[in-house]
């Protein structure tokens, strides 16, 4: 859960770096680069022009997948965009189809939650916003710019999802009234196909001109206030993620995701990284549904306290964890106490043992507060498979700490250790997917814990990704990421939240770069 009281942001510490000259990443394809104008304004609030001729918009070819990333515009310095979906709004409330309608706004549980996010970027120095012109995204990022001095600029590429007939519709409406297409709308939203339009392949297309206007922008941190499905495309494009991924890549309302943008040695497209998808303003586990549909089986990625010797010049996750590590795995306790967790399965190093029999005090404790009450047992077992230590100890890097792991780390790993790790977290994410599938009640909770890295190639293998994509994410220790498989754990897994760090309170990690005028983040 998150508390507004808790210094999130801020700081000195440094979040990213780009020492390597050989990272990992997918190619790039071209896109052409749109220019924008700014528009004056009465408000504080301008508009951008993005408007460009009809020839231009039939030229445009619409793809259901994007191999690999567009190209986007370079980057002179580090940049960080902080992504923020707007509070509930009215209509979320009333279960109806927005899109890029006009007629909700903010609830008041809404203006709560943009007031919540508003803390939780509140020191932080962006230098511009960019929000949706939609009233319930505008108001949403006038909530949470606050007093800060700079304008906010509107743009209608970061609308929501155009869903033509659909909008206003109630769920038994869309289905009474459509049939058919309503049915392919909820099962495969990539080839949906209504009024002569494809929703979803128009958003991706929307997303990769966002990034042009943003990323060519003279900024180094950014603000985007925009929508649920906008959102998910903002972040599926910038890691290359084609319109498949729809629906895969969680945006709660006021949600928080970040993405790192680091210049390329050689110019061209920057780096990507994304830092941490959906940090929400309450718990990231609570009771809900996965993309509109009910999950009842999940995976929740722990990684584990920081170990002993941390600030020496290797990581060994051999050691018992200090006492920052212990704190981290008992705030980690705590946050699944909104779970049943059925099992647990850890590397079988000391500091991933003990982050993972602290999580199986607090779960059998939990039912056991009573005086005649009989303790819930949690099966914990340990996973050769889930270990990594070794690969590791073989790195020439001089330390990778998980008590300072940056932005993009993962690519100073040396290549060959990368593909060995990637390979045996594909054996591990097979056997975790058997332990899930070993439950047989209704809802089955299963927490693997292991070192970052390993985590990220679980994640990798989860969202049916390659190696290659091991450099465009980020986790830092003790945080969870959790992934939910609403059509059983035969279906696609839905990434909930990535890297969420809020349960850590001061100890977290800020979401957002520090104010100094550092030369990196």
């Amino acid at each position: 859960m998150l508390f507004a009281g808790f210094p999130l942001v801020g700081g000195d510490q440094l979040l990213l770096h780009c020492r390597s000259h050989r990272l990992l990443f997918h190619t790039f394809k071209p896109i052409v680069i749109s220019p924008f104008i700014v528009r004056s304004s009465s408000s504080s609030i301008k508009e951008l022009d993005t408007s460009s001729s009809s020839e231009a918009e039939d030229d445009r070819k619409l793809s259901s997948t994007l191999s690999g990333s567009v190209s986007f515009p370079p980057v002179k310095v580090a940049k960080r965009v902080v992504l923020v979906r707007h509070g509930q709004s009215t209509w979320n409330a009333e279960g109806r189809i927005q899109g890029s309608s006009d007629f909700s706004i903010l609830t008041q549980k809404g203006e709560a939650q943009a007031e919540t996010s508003r803390q939780m970027l509140i020191d932080d120095s962006f230098d511009i916003c960019f929000s949706s012109p939609l009233r319930r995204s505008k108001r949403t990022a006038e909530v949470i710019w606050g007093s800060r001095q700079e304008e906010i600029l509107t743009d209608s590429d970061l609308r929501e999802i155009d869903l033509y007939s659909f909008q206003g519709l109630l769920k038994h409406e869309g289905i009474s009234k459509y049939g058919e297409a309503f049915a392919q709308w909820q099962k495969d939203a990539p080839n949906f196909n209504i009024d002569g339009h494809y929703p979803v392949r128009e958003l991706w297309d929307r997303a990769s001109n966002c990034w042009n206007k943003i990323l060519i922008h003279d900024s180094r941190s950014v603000l985007v206030v925009a929508h649920n499905a906008v959102n998910q495309a903002l972040v599926a494009t910038a890691m290359g993620l084609g319109t498949e991924y729809f629906r895969i890549l969680l945006q709660s309302n006021c949600g928080v995701s970040v993405l790192d943008f680091v210049p390329h040695p050689e110019g061209g497209s920057p780096y990507i990284c994304l830092n941490r998808l959906n940090q929400t303003p309450s718990s990231p586990i609570a009771s809900g549904s996965s993309a509109g549909r009910k999950a009842s089986n999940r995976i929740v990625l722990v990684c584990h306290g920081i170990p002993e010797g941390s600030d020496s010049e290797s990581d060994n996750s051999d050691m018992p964890m200090d006492m920052l590590g212990t704190i981290q795995s008992q705030k980690t306790a705590e946050l699944l106490l909104d779970l049943k967790v059925k099992s647990i399965v850890s590397s079988p190093r000391i500091a991933p043992t003990e982050t993972a029999n602290a999580i199986a005090r607090v779960q059998e404790a939990a039912d056991c507060l009573g005086a005649d009450c009989v303790p819930r047992y949690v099966e914990t077992k340990q996973m050769k498979e889930l270990d990594i230590q070794d690969i590791l100890n073989r790195s020439k890097k001089e330390s990778i700490k998980a008590s300072s792991l940056e932005s993009g780390w993962v690519n100073e790993i040396e290549e060959g250790l990368l593909r060995e790790i990637w390979e045996k977290s594909g054996i591990a994410w097979k056997s975790v997917l058997d332990e899930l599938c070993k439950e047989s009640e209704a809802e089955n909770v299963v927490v693997a814990v292991g070192h970052p890295i390993f985590n990220i190639g679980l994640l990798g293998h989860c969202l049916n990704l390659t190696n290659e994509w091991m450099g465009s994410f980020h986790l830092d220790a003790g945080s969870i990421s959790v992934i939910d498989f609403p059509d059983g754990t035969a279906g696609r897994g839905v990434a909930r939240c990535i890297n969420y760090t809020a349960h850590l309170g001061r100890w977290s990690i800020p979401i957002t770069r520090p104010t100094q005028d550092d030369e990196e983040f």
